[in-house]
């Protein structure tokens, strides 16, 4: 059975493309025209992914993702917007969403979003060795890798998949520090990506705020200057 997108846009011509585009492809497509059906889809149907435009009725998608976000959906989401303010994109980012793409683009960069982040979360993170089967562990921060779980001083941490996603990859290469465009291929999946990459400091940035005892002087997640991010052990 193909995988199912929920289509929140209220503009019908894009909805229209998007439906024909996508059941092309052999997904199945949901149709909302407004945030509150939206939002109701989400919930009752659960879908593989959603394509969450920003300017609605009723409720903006911000206000959807972040309610989703609450209920503890981790269903991908990619937001729409015709906005150019990185303030926007940003925003949606650290309520949850996966990713964003702005109007207008191409068909086939939409769809290839699409595939990488069904596949992202449907797969574990790749090249994430263990230290003992289930748990991998760093001082005062273990990984458990069999309940998906990050625990720091025995408490466990309330992570986002992407964030975990995120640290689980870093962690298992401790030291080596990784650029963004490596990260959007291994974290985000998206296969020799050269596209905007600040999703991945949202996503850093996010992840430092459960992480840290200071976030501004982060001892776990550490920038390396000209090289990336690593995980400090």
């Amino acid at each position: 059975m193909g995988k199912t997108i929920l289509i929140v846009e209220d503009e019908t011509n894009i909805v229209d493309i998007l439906s024909f585009r996508l059941e092309r492809e052999g997904y199945n497509t949901i149709e909302a025209y407004d945030g509150q059906t939206g939002l109701q889809l989400a919930r009752e149907q659960n879908p593989d992914l959603i394509l969450l435009d920003l300017m609605l009725p009723q409720m903006d998608g911000f206000e959807v993702c972040r309610r989703l976000r609450a209920d503890g959906s981790s269903i991908p989401i990619i937001m729409l917007t015709a906005r150019e303010e990185e303030a926007d994109k940003v925003m949606g980012l650290e309520l949850g969403a996966d990713d964003y793409i702005t109007k207008p683009f191409a068909m086939a960069e939409l769809l290839a979003r699409v595939r990488a982040n069904i596949r992202r979360a449907g797969m574990p993170t790749p090249g994430v060795e263990q230290t003992d089967g289930k748990r991998m562990m760093f001082g005062r921060i273990t990984i458990d890798t069999d309940r998906c779980v990050v625990e720091k001083d025995g408490v466990a941490l309330e992570l986002t998949q992407r964030e975990y996603d995120l640290v689980r990859y870093l962690a298992a290469q401790p030291g080596k520090a990784f650029s963004r465009e490596a990260l959007m291929e291994n974290v985000w999946n998206y296969d020799g990506y050269v596209g905007d990459v600040r999703g991945v400091d949202v996503a850093v940035r996010r992840l430092r705020e459960k992480l840290e005892d200071d976030p501004a002087n982060p001892a776990f997640i550490v920038t390396r200057r000209g090289l990336g991010y690593l995980f400090n052990a």
